[in-house]
């Protein structure tokens, strides 16, 4: 309780220090004690707006929209006073409703984003407005236009500080420095103990099919070359040939100027050329030295040429009901992004994992992971889906990767893999 009301004075007191930058920046084209006031009444405005949102928050829930929206417009307004000391009002806004659609992902929202921006400031064009102004009025039109016109949650609180073991499928393995990279399994393993084997023989991403068996999967009709992959993924090496859809190359290559390639994870080819580096596979594991604890296998993909990482993913099996599942963390600093797939029988003996269910399980999560208590506070990402297809044609084993983001396309990574020859 004692936390819980730190947490809480904690935000308050935070909300009331960004409200009172906010109320200078609006009120500081008036002079300084204009300023001041503007401060003094931000702090105030704000600070008892978050007051109010989390004595109202219930468990399993995000701050009230309306709070969340004041915040962004507070957060806009400095930023607008700094950006109108070299630009116009309609640059101003346009700018500050691109950046607010851009964190929506959405595409639409990615759309409508510079579209309301530069409604604003063309009306503050006419009738001239502070720029700070300017930007905290773009981002509130645009919030509560969107709010209003996508109706369907993109994020949701799943769980605020709970135990692992409440979360199975979460893999709650983070990274506990800003660079993850092709030595996170080493490094995890100094912390957690037990023995650390670097590209280890013969080992697969997940122990044996059998343990994915369920009502949609029956692991005995499966093709021998795909479990056999998946039993021994050491054995192959992997082709790739990424396929972006043109609408998201521009934003992939911010992500992965400005995120990506700092952070080591998450860092696919954009395109063919690049791909053609060569893609290096291996799974470096973990035996705990305890008994009952998991064993981590963590699958590393990295261009082979210069051991850039391309993902760094833990894998793990687990059963709820009468199903088996797999899921997928790949860390991140101090948090951890967990994709969970349900498997489902392919024609011709392949198998599918996919987040497209309506099982209670499957799906994307993004967790924050407590350093001290090691308890966990999970986002549900919506929206967010993909589809692992793996097959044999014509001998070959081939996989395709999809990826979709509120039920439009943008990626598909084509493997071949065939077994390593030395």
């Amino acid at each position: 309780m004692n936390d819980e009301r730190a947490s809480q004075a904690g935000s308050i007191a935070f909300a009331g220090a960004l409200g009172a930058l906010a109320g200078a920046a609006l009120a500081g084209h008036r002079g300084a004690r204009a300023a001041g006031a503007g401060a003094a009444l931000g702090a105030v405005a704000l600070g008892a707006g978050e007051a109010v949102a989390r004595a109202r928050q219930r468990p399993g829930e995000i701050p009230a929209l309306w709070q969340r929206i004041a915040v962004s417009g507070a957060m806009a307004a400095p930023l607008g006073w700094l950006a109108g000391r070299s630009a116009g009002p309609l640059a101003v806004g346009t700018v500050s409703g691109a950046v607010a659609g851009a964190l929506g992902l959405r595409p639409q929202k990615v759309a409508l984003g510079p579209v309301v921006g530069a409604a604003v400031g063309a009306a503050a064009t006419a009738r001239p407005l502070p720029a700070a102004a300017v930007a905290s009025a773009a981002v509130v039109t645009y919030r509560t236009l969107a709010a209003l016109l996508f109706r369907d949650a993109q994020v949701s609180l799943l769980a605020e500080e709970v135990p692992a073991e409440s979360l199975p499928f979460v893999v709650p393995r983070e990274a506990r420095s800003r660079y993850v990279g092709t030595g996170y399994v080493k490094e995890l393993a100094e912390t957690i103990g037990g023995t650390y084997t670097a590209d280890a023989p013969d080992v697969g991403i997940v122990g044996s099919l059998d343990e994915l068996a369920g009502p949609d999967f029956d692991p005995a009709g499966t093709h021998p070359l795909v479990r056999e992959f998946y039993e021994h993924t050491a054995r192959f090496e992997l082709d790739i040939v990424p396929e972006w859809r043109t609408w998201v190359r521009p934003g992939y290559l911010l992500y992965r100027t400005l995120l990506a390639r700092p952070l080591g994870q998450a860092n696919v080819p954009m395109n063919q050329r690049e791909a053609q580096r060569g893609v290096r596979g291996r799974i470096d594991t973990i035996v705990p030295d305890l008994p009952d604890a998991t064993a981590v296998r963590g699958w590393i993909r990295s261009f082979s040429d210069t051991d850039e990482p391309i993902y760094v993913g833990i894998y793990t099996t687990y059963r709820h009901g009468d199903r088996g599942y797999v899921s997928v963390g790949f860390p991140l600093p101090h948090a951890s992004f967990t994709a969970t797939l349900a498997p489902y029988a392919r024609p011709g003996g392949g198998l599918v994992l996919t987040s497209e269910s309506d099982l209670d399980h499957p799906g994307h999560y993004l967790t924050y992971v407590d350093p001290g208590s090691r308890d966990l506070t999970a986002l549900a990402v919506h929206g967010f889906a993909e589809r692992l297809d793996v097959y044999v044609e014509d001998g070959a084993l081939r996989a395709e990767h999809a990826f979709s983001v509120f039920g439009l396309p943008f990626l598909v990574l084509r493997y071949t893999m065939t077994r390593k020859t030395r």
